[in-house]
């Protein structure tokens, strides 16, 4: 056959489409084929021809056919499938799948597992979650290199792959030839369609995308036939001759040749440098150039340097050019890409065209074959520089970063891979060369230290590339690698890498500085504190910390010792760019010191786990005390923020403070900074350390023995908190043992205590506030104890309370008694709160626990002191900061202060100095001789301290101090002294002030260091006070000035004592002997002071006997030498702080009393005087009118006409009722394709057929008074009890209208909330006026006999309604009807078949009555039984409704040729009309129409007549439910036994007689009874039918009759609803209701039919009753009515979550067919339904607001699948709930973000339940919102 033909063969049908590849198959299988390939191909030239516009899919389905050869596509499909060998799942998702991860089977952290996989493994026990993918990713069950065997699925376990047959050659003949073809035909249009980004748009390369996306899913499809297919693909994918012999096109296709030069004008570029910038370094460097030739490469060294210009100018120079031999690095980073392969130039136009979803997913599909995985892999790496260049470029570098992400992390969580390409593909080299590349973009000189003359360059925090994140999918990629030790080592062992690393680690180091603003408030507040604090903990942290998890043993040795040096090195070169010497700059500070934190965290590995020792590690002195300085600065900065030094900074600032110690970051950034500060401080000369501190906190000036002084750096505010700062820090710095000594459990364990002591906490809220990195949560580090084990041993759990209307509560974590007791370290809190209010509140609840428990009562406790871990040995040195003159003359200094009560002392300082005497004297350090001679060469505090030992400087005496204070200072003006006595031993003393023992401590550091006397003097600028520069208008100069102390630590500490019990020789000499030991470890600063005095004497025999002399001769404190005012001061002071506290207290007592008196008015508030208007009965005779409170303005006074008072009350449509089934059985959820709910057996449902059944047969009018609506959007109205005149509500709504604050509820749809009790309302329901003088004759108790009652009741009826007159509270109770109509929708009214006739009005009222009635039945459990008021009592406002609806009723009067009262109580004859029988009529609902229509008030004693005549129709249509439920024997059999007994005198009143009646008289005709052969389900048959039966069901069918009644009753006149037990229901409420005669004890067994009363004789009345019946037919379902509900209730839900979610995330919306993104629940009705689903709106309205309105009149409760949580709709607003799915620890996981199992909580379900059937969602939830129909 020619090409031609082949040309007109594609035109054919399909058949021959079919039969021209078979045709073709079979030449290509012969031998010799060659004729077969040629035509093939020719076949192919004209079919895949890419000229041919890519959307026509004809070439499409040439392919399928061709590589089918001739039989269908599908059952090819299914062939090729059954061959499948992978072992491996390999499926590939995209964001947002829902996946699974097991951290008890995952190798590396990244495993992951699709759903099916995971639920087919066996997980119990596991420590799994489920996750939304973020990035996309793909299921490693079968790869043992990323999860053990034992989590593989079984289908993967099994390896079912291995023992497929081997693939028949002639399968896959087809698409070997095929494929290729249009392999490069895709290419071909993918390098036509590309234009560079910066001359196209977007949206140009989405179009050539969009039309290939048939193409490459076909693709995707071929590659999930599995591992046959597979293989082919690979085949064609890597192989290098098919690309050669295809990609170049042939010579005379111009098409392709163009394609060709578009696709190398592309590959240009693709390098790190380009070839611009190349060309130019070429032509300024020749020679260099001629080099890189020879394999030598330039790359840019990051370590950048600034020149100086000719002209002195500097600029950023010239970058410093470093040459790598090539053996270092490989060239091709650098270079230009070249493809050998389509696999690499598809990856290549995947990332040209940013990552388009389909390509993406078609790579990774193709990974279960190994061979293409790790050709596919060297492929990634070898285009990993030109990726991470095109998402700089990219606008959409988010979606770009996160389809990365999910290539590489398929790649390199495998160890095995990682390490082949970095061994063969220098990964590690790319990589951070890369991030230097990337960095290298966004540099900015550093401001730090020497602005004019720093060297050093940064990061600049507000490039896009640090702000969004850019850097990220490369970070992680490096982390991943990390991870595994076999490239870790690599790394480590690669000095240039690390070199290179550093360096990229110091662009970091002094970014995002903060310069303290001193007179503006900074302009412009910038956030680029979030991308600094986000770089340091991804791009430094992070890796370090994967470092340091391979440097654990003994032989990693020399990977610290290198990282160490390196990180000198490059701190030393960044000391000599930021040109620093030894003095920070001031008023700036950086919380970014990444190359400190490296090398703190090294030496602490090297120390814990190495066992190296430090001083190998350390660099000289001079080193030392530079790297402590910036460290210092952020401690003493951290200080200064929060004694509001840096306001005017803005808030950033105090976020950048609480960010450094937040959990996530502190173990990265203060932990290590305190641990080098500690390393430097065991390690420098202590006074110089602690000199240092005191200056860094410029605090210097305060530490005088002068009660007055100047301080030039501090405001006097600011002074106490920096002083406590650093006192604080130096008990953190010498207490704190996190590097120094504690095994990693007991760092977890001092963590979790200081958490939970701040606060009780969850269990996530815990996980995530300890910091992971000592000890990792995920997984059980080998050794060490496992974080639930932890858990339980210090905390307790505490079961989430719940109380309806309380707020949904969690499962929480509290500390045991005995950590409270024991472990409760102030210490570690302070270190790590982030708020400062979380210090104060772990001390309230630390006080709280000792007041519980009786071990300290009185007064405010103090902090705890702690004993520590002891020091690791290399970190002794840390002890002689407590033990150096420098800090024990501040701990003298600020005892005398204290005790003098010199200005800026406070109880914090006091305690954190005796917690540093205590440091001290628990921590010894051995004396050594040499520094004993040392001390001898100085003379500088010999003069106040003999030696170094705390133990021994505590009862050391001080005479004299000199001191310099301004001329004012009260010391200066006392009259000359004689001098001391020891004149020699006075002239002795140095100057006593701190600060210029600081200036000679650091110029006796000078000297140390040996550098020349000179240098140091030029060096060190001795700020000593006196020649300190005085700004003008200062106080006048210092004078120097001697005091007279004669003081020692010990005897300061015992007169504190003194001040602080109040008592004068509060420590007798002999105490010490009188003491137990035990008692000292909580209690106040008494209790501080005794525990250290205890110490010193157990300890120095010296000391005690100075403590019991001291103890003995103490006298008050006196000032010095000055028996002036200050004398008095401090005397009376102790008496004033008595009588200010005895005030406070009185103060504080009357605030309780009057609080108390308002709660109880308000209490009483809650059931006013308007609820004894309800109860009319519980005052018999009432003299005056019912008074009401106006909670708006405030007066009492009655409702009358013109001014009527109203009920503030909330409408609102239900369907509770109308959910009500008969079984008390509640309905499931279903979870499964196969369950179902059928709504037809609700309450709602049966009453519609009802009605509709009547309207076939009777008049509508008359249907419309024989049943109740209201089932089914009924309103009910509830009253929070309040009461307001109705004018002052509508002033009170003018003002809401114009509040703009409000939130939550509409004005204009009248909704407010209570002006007292902020309850939500509606609307004002009209208090009617009382008119108390009838209420006596209105209840007095009656002798009439019935039929007289029967006739009096006849006359009312026939009373015409009167129109009231008009008046304003006529017009109020019209406008509630309004309301109250406006509340439901209309279809819940019109039930007629005229709509808007008066009847269909008339119905709609007296059901509003009726749902009332029912709803209030509900809430007290179904039944009268507990009788009594309940919480339903209180918000009912019955009385008032029926007083409103009665007045609109009246207004129709019913026809009294049809009133039903006539033909309840007379025998009449039959009229023709067909009106509803009397057996088919509802009684309630008759009993309500009577008592509205009639005259009001009406008189008790014609309420109980028209209960009895109505009782006894009640009675016969049970009589007649119940016949039609016997088999016809029965029926037979009960007839003639009743027969028998209708002659007895009683037989009125005797059930058999009246049984035997009605089946008497309904058997005339067939029809009644005969349905029941054709309807045995209609029937339920009880085996035998006993009296005692019959008498129950009887009682059962008119209970609900009953109830009602008495309910009404209740409401109407006030009668008491006594309670009885269940059985006893009946009787009770016959009783109540006074159909049975008082006389009757209850204690016999009541008979249902005793309390029938007829007026005229029964038989007759039957008879005419069924007559009715009996004409006509189809009635039986009628008849068989069964008035008994079950309460309502929610549907029962599964107890995991994780069935409902595994159902129901996946499950299509049946309306729309799709899968909804949010898909959510109906709990009613279990209705599945879309949430804010554009495509199932309606009219505007979605989906979740329609289905509220149709199931739940507007109040519709929602399960969100996807979150696990809760919503309510109610009308125009909804409101988040919470969750009813609680995990394992009690709390929620809104949006299943944690993703942990998930158990039903029965309780929350229960107040779910509760809420909606109290109708009280919208008093209890409190965060409501509008919807505007959106969800």
């Amino acid at each position: 056959m020619s090409s031609a033909a082949y040309g007109t063969a594609v035109a054919e049908t399909t058949t021959q489409l079919k039969s021209t590849a078979a045709h073709l198959k079979a030449d290509l299988n012969w031998t010799d084929n060659s004729s077969g390939v040629r035509q093939l191909q020719e076949l192919l030239d004209s079919v895949l021809n890419p000229e041919k516009p890519a959307a026509d899919t004809e070439a499409l389905d040439w392919c399928k056919c061709l590589i089918a050869g001739g039989e269908g596509f599908e059952e090819f499909c299914k062939t090729v499938r059954s061959y499948d060998n992978a072992t491996l799942c390999g499926l590939v998702w995209t964001a947002n799948f829902v996946a699974y991860r097991c951290r008890t089977c995952g190798i590396s952290p990244c495993m992951s597992l699709c759903a099916e996989c995971f639920n087919n493994g066996d997980h119990t026990g596991h420590d799994f979650n489920m996750f939304r993918s973020q990035a996309g990713g793909a299921c490693d069950c079968g790869d043992s290199n990323v999860m053990r065997e034992t989590g593989f699925c079984n289908r993967h376990r099994l390896r079912t792959g291995e023992n497929v047959p081997s693939v028949p050659r002639d399968l896959l003949l087809m698409s070997e030839m095929v494929l290729p073809r249009f392999i490069i035909c895709i290419i071909q249009y993918l390098r036509d369609g590309y234009t560079e980004p910066d001359t196209s748009t977007e949206r140009d390369l989405q179009k050539v995308l969009q039309q290939l996306e048939p193409q490459i899913s076909f693709l995707e499809e071929l590659t999930k036939m599995g591992g046959a297919m597979r293989t082919v693909l690979t085949k064609i994918l890597t192989n290098q001759q098919i690309f050669k012999d295809l990609s170049v096109g042939q010579e005379e296709n111009v098409y392709a040749k163009n394609n060709y030069e578009k696709y190398l004008s592309a590959l240009k570029n693709s390098g790190l440098v380009s070839v611009e910038e190349k060309a130019q370094s070429g032509a300024a460097e020749p020679t260099r150039g001629a080099e890189a030739g020879a394999g030598i490469v330039v790359i840019l060294l990051p370590i950048v340097f600034l020149k100086e210009d000719q002209d002195g100018g500097q600029s950023v120079g010239q970058r410093k050019r470093v040459k790598l031999s090539s053996t270092a690095k490989d060239p091709s980073i650098m270079d230009s890409l070249k493809h050998k392969c389509f696999l690499e130039e598809l990856l290549f136009w995947t990332i040209k065209y940013e990552f388009p979803q389909k390509m993406v997913t078609f790579l990774l599909n193709m990974l279960p074959d190994q061979d293409y995985k790790i050709t596919f892999t060297k492929t990634f790496v070898q285009h990993y520089a030109f990726i991470m260049k095109t998402l700089m470029k990219s606008q959409e570098s988010d979606t770009m970063s996160n389809r990365i992400v999910h290539i590489s992390v398929q790649l390199f969580s495998n160890e095995e891979l990682a390490r082949h390409v970095t061994e063969e593909c220098q990964l590690l080299d790319i990589m951070v060369t890369v991030l230097l590349y990337m960095m290298e973009s966004c540099l900015i000189k550093s401001e730090l230290q020497d602005e004019e003359n720093s060297r050093h360059v940064v990061v600049n925090c507000s490039e896009p590339l640090l702000k969004n994140n850019t850097y990220w999918p490369l970070v992680s990629d490096f982390i991943n690698i990390l991870s595994h030790q076999s490239v870790a080592k690599k790394f480590l062992e690669d000095h240039s890498l690390l070199m290179l690393w550093m360096s990229f680690v110091s662009f970091f180091q002094g970014m995002n500085l903060n310069k303290r603003e001193l007179s503006e408030h900074v302009e412009f507040e910038s956030q680029t504190y979030y991308a600094a604090f986000a770089a340091e903990l991804e791009a430094c942290a992070q890796p370090m910390w994967g470092l340091l998890t391979h440097c654990k043993v003994k032989e990693t040795q020399e990977y610290t010792k290198t990282v160490v040096r390196y990180c000198l090195e490059t701190l030393q070169i960044w000391f000599d760019a930021i040109g620093f010497v030894d003095e920070p700059a001031p008023n700036q500070v950086t919380f970014h010191l990444p190359l400190h934190r490296y090398y703190a965290m090294f030496l602490s590995k090297a120390v814990k786990c190495q066992g190296l020792d430090l001083d190998s590690l350390l660099p000289h002195q001079e080193m030392l005390m530079k790297i402590m300085v910036h460290p210092l600065q952020i401690q003493a900065s951290l200080s200064e923020i929060h004694s509001n030094m840096w306001v005017r900074n803005g808030l950033q600032i105090k976020g950048q403070a609480m960010t450094y110690v937040q959990s996530h970051f502190c173990n990265s950034m203060i932990d290590p900074d305190i641990f080098l500060l500690q390393v430097c401080a065991s390690r420098l000369d202590p006074d110089y350390f602690i000199s240092s501190v005191f200056e860094r906190f410029k605090v210097v000036d305060l530490l005088t023995m002068a009660s007055v002084h100047q301080n030039a750096v501090l405001d006097g505010e600011q002074e106490r908190p920096m002083l406590e700062g650093a006192l604080t820090f130096l008990v953190i710095l010498s207490s704190l043992r996190i590097h120094l000594g504690m095994a990693d459990d007991e760092i977890l364990r001092a963590e979790m205590v200081s958490q939970l002591c701040m606060n009780d906490r969850t269990h996530s809220s815990l996980l995530d506030l300890i910091p992971e990195n000592p000890n990792p949560k995920s997984g059980i580090v080998p050794g060490s104890c496992s974080f639930e084990e932890m858990l339980s041993a210090v905390a307790d759990f505490k079961a989430p309370v719940f109380e309806p209307g309380g707020s949904m509560q969690q499962g929480m974590y509290t500390p045991k008694e005995e950590v409270w007791e024991k472990e409760f370290d102030p210490i570690m809190v302070v270190l790590r709160t982030v708020y400062r209010r979380d210090v104060q509140s772990a001390m309230d609840r630390y006080s709280a626990f000792l007041k519980q428990s009786g071990m300290h009562t009185t007064g405010n406790p103090w902090p705890p002191y702690k004993e520590r871990t002891p020091l690791h040995p290399c970190y002794k040195g840390l002890d002689r900061l407590l033990h150096c003159k420098t800090l024990h003359i501040v701990i003298f200094t600020l005892l005398y202060k204290i005790w003098l009560d010199h200005s800026n002392m406070s109880e914090h300082v006091l305690c954190m100095v005796l917690y540093l005497i205590e440091l001290g004297l628990d921590n010894q350090v051995q004396e050594d001789k040499e520094d004993e001679v040392r001390c001898i060469l100085e003379h500088c505090h010999d003069s106040w301290f003999p030696g170094t030992n705390l133990l021994s400087n505590l009862h050391h005496v001080i005479n004299y101090v000199r001191v310099r204070v301004p001329e004012t200072a009260p010391e200066v003006k006392r009259e000359k002294d004689p001098p001391p006595s020891t004149s020699a031993e006075a002239s002795n003393f140095g100057q006593a002030q701190v600060f210029s023992l600081v200036a000679e401590r650091r110029r006796k550091f000078q000297e140390i260091i040996n550098r020349s006397s000179t240098e140091a003097s030029q060096v060190v600028r001795p700020k000593s006070s006196s020649t300190r520069w005085v700004p003008p208008g200062t106080p006048p100069q210092l004078v120097t000035e001697i005091l007279e102390i004669r003081e020692s630590m010990l005897s300061l500490l015992i007169k504190l004592h003194q001040k602080l019990s109040a008592k004068q020789n509060s420590l007798s000499a002999t105490w010490l002997e009188d003491m137990e030991t035990n008692s000292h470890a909580h209690g106040d600063g008494i209790t501080a002071i005794e525990r250290i005095l205890t110490k010193a004497a157990t300890r120095s025999r010296q000391s005690k006997r100075s403590i019991q002399e001291i103890c003995g001769k103490v006298s008050p404190p006196v000032a010095p030498k000055k028996n002036s005012p200050t004398d008095k001061k401090t005397m009376d002071k102790d008496e004033r702080r008595q009588r200010a506290r005895e005030r406070q207290q009185k103060l504080l007592a009357e605030f309780a009393s009057r609080q108390k008196s308002f709660m109880e008015t308000a209490m009483d508030v809650e059931s006013p005087d308007a609820e004894a208007a309800m109860d009319l009965g519980a005052s018999e005779v009432m003299e005056s009118e019912v008074l009401y409170d106006c909670v708006i303005c405030g007066q009492s006074g009655p409702s009358t006409e013109d001014r009527p008072t109203g009920l503030v009350v909330l409408l609102q449509a239900s369907s509770v009722l109308g959910h009500r089934c008969k079984s008390d059985e509640t309905k499931k959820l279903p979870t499964t394709d196969d369950e179902h709910i059928y709504p037809a057996d609700t309450c709602g449902a049966a009453h519609d057929v009802r009605l509709a059944l009547m309207q076939r047969f009777f008049k509508d009018s008359s249907c419309l008074q024989s049943v109740s609506i209201g089932w089914e959007g009924g309103v009910y109205v509830q009253t929070c009890g309040h009461t307001l005149h109705i004018d002052c509500h509508k002033s009170y709504m003018v003002s809401l209208r114009n509040d703009q604050m409000l939130q939550g509820f509409s004005v204009d749809k009248g909704e407010f909330t209570c002006p007292l009790c902020r309850q939500f309302a509606n609307s004002v329901l009209p208090c009617r006026p009382g008119r108390s003088t009838e209420v006596v004759s209105w209840h007095m108790p009656t002798n009439k006999k019935t039929a007289v009652l029967v006739k009096e009741v006849e006359d009312l009826q026939e009373q015409l309604g009167l129109f009231p007159t008009e008046s304003n509270l006529s017009k109020e109770m019209e406008s509630v009807i309004k309301d109250i109509k406006n509340t439901t929708q209309r279809k819940y009214m019109d039930y007629g078949k005229n709509p808007g006739s008066p009847d269909n009005d008339f119905l709609f009222m007296y059901s509003v009555a009726r749902t009332n009635l029912e709803l209030e039945l509900v809430h007290r459990g179904g039944n009268l039984c507990s009788g009594g008021a309940s919480a339903a009592a209180k918000r009912s406002c019955l009385n008032q409704l029926f007083h409103v609806l009665a007045m609109h009723m009246r207004l129709y009067s019913i026809d009294s040729a049809y009133n039903p009262w006539t033909r309840l109580t007379q025998v009449a004859q039959r009229r023709d009309e067909p009106e509803v029988p009397m057996l088919f009529r509802d009684c309630p609902s008759l009993l309500i129409i009577f008592v509205l229509t009639m005259p009001q008030p009406l008189r008790k004693e014609h309420f109980i007549c028209l209960v009895r005549m109505l009782y006894n129709l009640q009675y016969t249509q049970a009589l007649a439910s119940l016949s039609a439920k016997f088999s016809p024997e029965e029926r037979q059999a009960w007839s003639t036994s009743g027969a028998l007994k209708k002659n007895a005198f009683d037989a009125e009143k005797s059930y058999d007689a009246l049984l035997s009646h009605v089946i008497g008289e309904l058997s005339k005709v067939k029809t009644v009874y005969d349905v029941n052969t054709e309807v045995p389900s209609m029937v339920s048959h009880i085996a035998v039918w006993s009296p005692h039966s019959i008498e129950y069901s009887l009682q059962q069918f008119c209970l609900p009759y009953l109830r009602l009644s008495c309910l009404l009753q209740h409401h109407l006149y006030g009668d008491k609803l006594s309670g009885c037990p269940e059985v006893e229901e009946f009787s009770g409420l016959a009783g109540c209701l006074g159909l049975l005669a008082p006389a009757l004890q209850p204690s016999n067994p009541i008979y249902s039919a005793s309390c029938l009363d007829w007026t005229v004789n029964a038989f007759d009345l039957m008879t005419q009753w069924c007559s009715e019946v009996t004409g006509l037919s189809d009635t039986q379902t009628l008849l068989v009515q069964d008035p008994r509900w079950a309460s309502p209730h929610l549907l029962h839900l599964p107890d995991h979550y994780n069935i409902i979610f595994q159902y129901y995330h996946k499950k299509a919306c049946t309306a729309c067919k799709k899968v909804p993104k949010d898909p959510a629940l109906c709990l009613v009705c279990g209705t599945f339904v879309c949430l804010k689903g554009l495509c199932c709106k309606q009219q505007g309205i979605c989906e979740c607001v329609l289905h509220s309105q149709h199931c739940g009149a507007a109040t519709g409760i929602f399960l969100l699948i996807n979150a696990s949580v809760i919503i309510i709709i109610r009308g125009h607003r909804f409101c988040l709930w919470g969750s009813v799915y609680l995990d394992a620890h009690g709390e929620e996981d809104r949006d299943l973000r944690r993703g942990k199992p998930l158990f039903l909580c029965v309780e929350r379900y229960r107040v779910l339940q509760q809420q909606w059937v109290s109708h009280t969602f919208d008093h209890i939830n409190k965060r409501w919102g509008p919807h505007y129909n959106g969800l």
